[in-house]
């Protein structure tokens, strides 16, 4: 499938077949993951697939509940590696654990325009978050090329994942994606025009 045939063809999926995903195209869609560009080639990401269905079940209770969490056969949870910041990485951890820095539109806002408040520890969690859902498109890509379908989950509560996953303080979870074969087809939602979107 072309690229732009994939971009077309995605969807939301929120229902899956009950059958599991191969190896292999899981190995792919990883591999689209990895191949993905990154703020001074950090490659700031971490993936853990989970297929297991007890865990999958404590995924969709961390989820709040979205049940399609549970049903799909496969859940790539996609994490910020923070080590790959080096040395800066520590600080950067210890304002996120104590909540004194958060992603938010303020932080971002103070990035683009070059504020005095965006300091490096901001500017790392910024460019971590932009380098993870770039690769997470990747894959989600990559799995509408092969037959698959995903959706993008953000509502969930990290520390719960993390417990669950039981992973390392500095690999904190930022994207859930289901994955699976789809069992619907739902139509295209509206977009706006592209004379709408330039400037």
């Amino acid at each position: 499938m072309e690229v732009l045939e994939a971009i077309k063809r995605r969807r939301s999926i929120r229902r899956f077949e009950d059958r599991p995903v191969p190896e292999e195209c899981i190995r792919e869609i990883l591999e689209a993951a990895r191949l993905a560009p990154s703020a001074s080639n950090l490659q700031t990401w971490k993936f853990k697939v989970v297929t297991d269905p007890e865990i999958r079940k404590s995924l969709r209770e961390a989820a709040f509940d979205q049940k399609f969490v549970e049903r799909a056969p496969v859940v790539i949870v996609a994490c910020i590696d923070f080590t790959a910041f080096g040395e800066r990485s520590r600080r950067t951890l210890e304002l996120l654990r104590s909540g004194a820095i958060r992603p938010s539109l303020e932080m971002l806002l103070r990035y683009l325009r070059g504020e005095k408040g965006a300091e490096q520890e901001e500017r790392n969690l910024i460019s971590a978050c932009i380098n993870v859902s770039i690769a997470v498109q990747n894959m989600v890509l990559a799995a509408t090329s092969l037959g698959l379908g995903t959706c993008w989950v953000r509502a969930f509560d990290p520390q719960r994942v993390a417990e669950i996953l039981e992973l390392p303080p500095e690999c904190p979870p930022l994207i859930l994606l289901p994955l699976g074969y789809p069992r619907e087809d739902p139509e295209p939602r509206s977009r706006k025009s592209l004379s709408d979107i330039l400037l």
